[in-house]
């Protein structure tokens, strides 16, 4: 039974899809999986079981950052086996190229955290995600209405929500950053480590340049292709 998710052996299911948001974990788990159950509450990081199309497949909160996404898949790995985890997130549009609930297959991540500059000893290393899955993803996504709204590219996992140095956000899109978030470049840099698949899958919830903006309520239960993407590309 590990620290933080606490579940007994057995209770998560080799796929895992990964929302920061523990309340959106509920919601998939509510509305996509069957027979759900819950298998941990511990620090309210809620995590669920069921079956997809008769597949195993679990719903894990990681919660927000590259810490907290650290060590929740750490524990999948290392203590559940897992063999795939799916990032399903939200990010910040950094170019007018994206919309607001557009989505973006995260190829790799860019980063200013100091976790692989401690890792590899000032070596800049360059997560990536597994392209089986992101390829997988791609062609689910080619087959539904919203095709064109789905970007496959970079993304920047941000250390800060607030930052202090916009500016330099704003420098990487020139070199093909699509949008911010916080977390998959630890998750892509973990499953490497430990020879697991992963891939981020993260919707368009806030606008950087046009100033629009989801409502929580809308980021918690309305990304509803994300998660179609998701689990065609980890279970399809």
């Amino acid at each position: 039974m590990s620290t933080h998710i606490g579940a007994a052996p057995g209770d998560i299911a080799p796929t895992v899809l990964m929302p920061g948001d523990p309340l959106r974990a509920r919601w998939i788990a509510e509305t996509f999986l069957d027979d759900a159950r819950c298998y941990s509450e511990v620090r309210g990081m809620y995590g669920y079981t069921g079956t997809w199309r008769g597949q195993r497949v679990s719903v894990q909160g990681s919660g927000m950052g590259q810490p907290s996404m650290a060590i929740y898949a750490h524990e999948l790995f290392t203590e559940y086996d897992v063999a795939t985890v799916v990032r399903v997130g939200s990010c910040g549009a950094l170019t007018e190229r994206l919309a607001v609930r557009d989505i973006v297959l995260a190829q790799g991540a860019c980063t200013d955290s100091s976790m692989n500059t401690v890792r590899f000893e000032g070596l800049d290393y360059a997560p990536i995600a597994d392209f089986g899955l992101l390829r997988a993803a791609y062609d689910a996504a080619q087959g539904m209405p919203e095709a064109s709204a789905v970007h496959v590219g970079l993304i920047f996992s941000s250390d800060s929500f607030y930052s202090a140095r916009p500016e330099l956000v704003a420098r990487m899109v020139q070199y093909g950053v699509l949008a911010v978030e916080m977390e998959a470049s630890a998750l892509y840099t973990l499953a490497a480590q430990h020879g697991r698949r992963a891939l981020a899958i993260c919707t368009v919830s806030d606008h950087i340049v046009t100033g629009e903006e989801t409502t929580a309520a809308e980021r918690e239960r309305t990304f509803g292709t994300m998660i179609e993407i998701a689990l065609a590309a980890a279970l399809g």
